[in-house]
């Protein structure tokens, strides 16, 4: 009988075995996204090559590493949209390019001068002081980013701050156009608005406590299911219709435009939702709890911006407005199976 000779070399490990055993050459998407949170890095002793002990460290440890909010491998998480810089950047050039064709075409026919005095009232209440609540959301979604567990996220929040840059740029740009055109209070009061028109102060205390949420699953509890759903719907969906109904249909192509980075948000963070569940039912009932704290922050916000709808002549009725609002949000909540 023939002895067995000694072992070979150990087989290496093959290209892509960072990703696991998938089979298969993986995506672009998975290429350029895949395990790039330095903070995140195995056999680490803290997120920093610091002391584990610094500020910064403890602040990882105690809102990520330590959040209520775990998974047995966070890189599991896929965008639906699979979104890269790439594609992000050839994207949102094409929607700059359409909103730019858009306010070339109503700035040459005179659009804004032709607006009636109630309507363009409400555009100094409910249109351009959103620069303010929105840079809110902003701050708050690339804090996601930056704390979030797997780059799979970080990228999601990364790119959901770029669309919200982008709202904040329109609604300023618009604010001008509106100021030059109508010769109304608009361009002077909004931050007397957004900080002391009672119709809004629901809001913006909702949106300065999410300042505070620290732990990176009840910032993105808060903001992504419950507080933007209700908002967007109100600030966007809702004010487009009304722009609609008051012969503004600048405004409604604008918000119409918009309306898609929202969307889009919507689906990263219900994928996100549902995958948090699957990866540990204990998840939902984390969630649920975030959920309870923050829905009655989202119908205060919702109920004080729909009195801002009662002077319009026509456009949704405030109670309209409310109901829709809480409607998209708790729609949002049920395809999570986060509701009941």
């Amino acid at each position: 009988m023939t002895e067995a000779g000694p072992p070979g070399p150990k087989r290496g490990l093959r290209t892509w075995s960072s990703l696991g055993q998938l089979g298969r050459i993986p995506s672009e998407y998975e290429i350029v996204t895949h395990n790039l949170n330095y903070t995140t890095r195995p056999n680490r002793t803290s997120a920093l090559a610091s002391n584990p002990t610094t500020p910064a460290n403890m602040w990882f440890l105690t809102y990520r590493d330590k959040s209520p909010l775990q998974a047995d491998d966070w890189r599991g998480f896929r965008d639906p949209d699979q979104i890269i810089y790439r594609k992000y950047v050839t994207m949102q050039d094409e929607q700059e390019t359409a909103v730019e064709r858009i306010l070339d075409e109503y700035g040459s026919a005179g659009h804004d001068a032709s607006l009636s005095r109630p309507w363009v009232e409400c555009l100094a209440t409910l249109f351009t002081p959103t620069r303010f609540p929105v840079h809110a959301l902003q701050m708050c979604t690339a804090y996601l980013g930056q704390m979030a567990p797997a780059s799979y996220i970080s990228n999601c929040a990364v790119f959901g701050a770029g669309d919200l840059l982008r709202r904040v740029s329109l609604v300023a740009y618009r604010t001008r156009e509106l100021a030059d055109a109508t010769g109304s209070s608009i361009g002077r009061t909004e931050r007397v608005v957004w900080e002391r028109n009672e119709a809004w102060q629901p809001a913006r205390e909702a949106l300065e406590k999410l300042l505070t949420a620290y732990d990176w699953g009840e910032c993105f509890t808060a903001m992504n299911l419950v507080l933007r759903p209700t908002l967007d719907q109100v600030l966007i969906r809702q004010l487009a219709t009304a722009a609609r109904d008051n012969n503004d249909d600048l405004t409604w192509l604008l918000l119409g435009n918009l309306g898609a980075d929202a969307d889009r948000c919507t689906r990263w963070s219900l994928a996100l939702a549902r995958y948090a569940i699957e990866q540990r039912a204990g998840n939902r009932d984390v969630l649920l709890r975030w959920i309870t704290r923050w829905t009655p922050r989202a119908e205060a916000a919702a109920a004080g911006l729909s009195q801002l709808f009662k002077p319009l002549p026509s456009g949704p009725s405030a109670q309209t407005v409310e109901n829709a609002a809480n409607s998209a949000r708790h729609r949002v909540l049920s395809e999570a199976g986060l509701t009941g």
